[in-house]
């Protein structure tokens, strides 16, 4: 590998995206002793990795495919290893805790409409079997003290957890730093070509050589796919988060709309836009997600707002991970998914590698875009 001033440079490995899951395939391929580079547009890019909720969620995950729960709670169950190791290499703490989450419901029709997806969800074929209780008010309230009176139940499962999202994001950015692999910021892809049995990436900054290539770019990888034999479908969509001010710890278990950051903070946070404008903000969503999540916990009514905004979500056509390699060219590979935050252990002690071996296991085929070729086209 040459030097991060020199023109071209060669690499065993090109991971394309800096956000959550480049850093964590990326991460992972270097502790494995892989020459890797990592290539990122930079801080001006629409990532999701600065709007993400920072949940390590399992409730929930699933429906539709069965597969993608197994796979979710492979990862929670990594995570605590996952931030162990982290922590041990760069000394950076990322605040993990899984003490299990919430999902409440302010209404009998909601609770209903909750306990009959639960039952859908664990009613499917080759589903994985793990906990999840529906609970009732006085249930919740023993949990969650400071909850409202207009809740009047809920859904619990162990598995769920948080953790802090930008600690994590420097972790594995520090740690891709240990281990040798370069991080190219400014280096928006514009091409991909197979020659004389590399891949040859070329960017603003220079062309880039390297054996292998993964995608991990969020919804860019919709047009960066079809250079290397693949196809990732996308249907990117805008979400807003509320911040609130420091306040005392009340919160021990993260609600799926709404948790107490380690730093003492409260995230709200559940929309959904068909927008793509991640510099948009749309009051009218902001004002019905602080009431709801008001009326869940009465003592965030009398809390200052200090941080909004929005960004826009990775995600798939059909709101599941994408993981393939491609036929055309085996050294290519696609890594794509919504759950940056809860399946970065899997990205990082799963994926990594098998990559790093030349291969996806059988296990992902689940997971390949050839799902989508059998639907009808819109």
């Amino acid at each position: 590998m040459t030097g991060a001033s020199t023109g071209q440079r060669e690499y065993d490995i090109a991971v394309v995206g800096g956000g959550l899951v480049g850093a964590a395939v990326g991460w992972g391929l270097a502790r494995l002793g892989q020459r890797v580079a990592v290539l990122d547009e930079g801080d001006d890019a629409r990532r999701a990795s600065r709007g993400n909720f920072a949940l390590v969620w399992v409730q929930s995950k699933g429906l539709g495919m069965a597969e993608y729960a197994g796979w979710t709670v492979r990862s929670s169950n990594a995570w605590g290893g996952f931030a162990d190791e982290l922590r041990q290499e760069t000394g950076i703490d990322v605040h993990f805790e899984r003490p299990g989450g919430f999902h409440l419901a302010l209404s009998e029709r909601e609770l209903e409409t909750r306990t009959l997806t639960l039952r859908r969800l664990h009613n499917q074929p080759r589903m994985v079997g793990y906990e999840t209780h529906i609970l009732g008010a006085a249930e919740v309230k023993r949990m969650l003290p400071d909850v409202g009176p207009e809740v009047v139940g809920g859904s619990y499962c162990p598995l769920d957890g948080h953790v802090n999202s930008q600690k994590l994001l420097r972790a594995l950015h520090t740690g891709l730093a240990r281990h040798g692999a370069d991080y190219l910021p400014g280096r928006r892809v514009n091409g991909i070509v197979s020659k004389d049995g590399a891949w040859r990436l070329a960017t603003p900054g220079g062309e880039l050589t390297a054996a292998k290539v993964v995608l991990a770019a969020g919804n860019a990888n919709m047009a960066l796919a079809p250079m290397v034999g693949l196809a990732a479908p996308m249907l990117p969509e805008r979400g807003q988060i509320i911040v609130t001010e420091r306040t005392e710890r009340f919160l021990n278990h993260p609600v799926v709309t709404i948790r107490q950051t380690d730093e003492g903070t409260v995230m709200i946070g559940d929309s959904k836009e068909e927008a793509t404008d991640p510099a948009g903000m749309t009051l009218a969503i902001n004002s019905v997600m602080g009431a709801r999540a008001a009326r869940m916990f009465p003592r965030l009514a009398r809390l200052n707002v200090v941080r909004t905004w929005s960004a826009i979500r990775v995600m798939t056509a059909d709101g599941f991970p994408i993981y393939e390699q491609s036929r055309e060219a085996p050294g290519a590979f696609v890594v794509t998914c919504h759950s940056g935050v809860t399946l970065a252990a899997n990205h990082a002690l799963a994926i990594a590698p098998m990559i790093a071996k030349g291969g996806l296991e059988p296990e992902l085929e689940a997971f390949s875009a050839r799902r989508f070729d059998a639907r009808p086209r819109q």
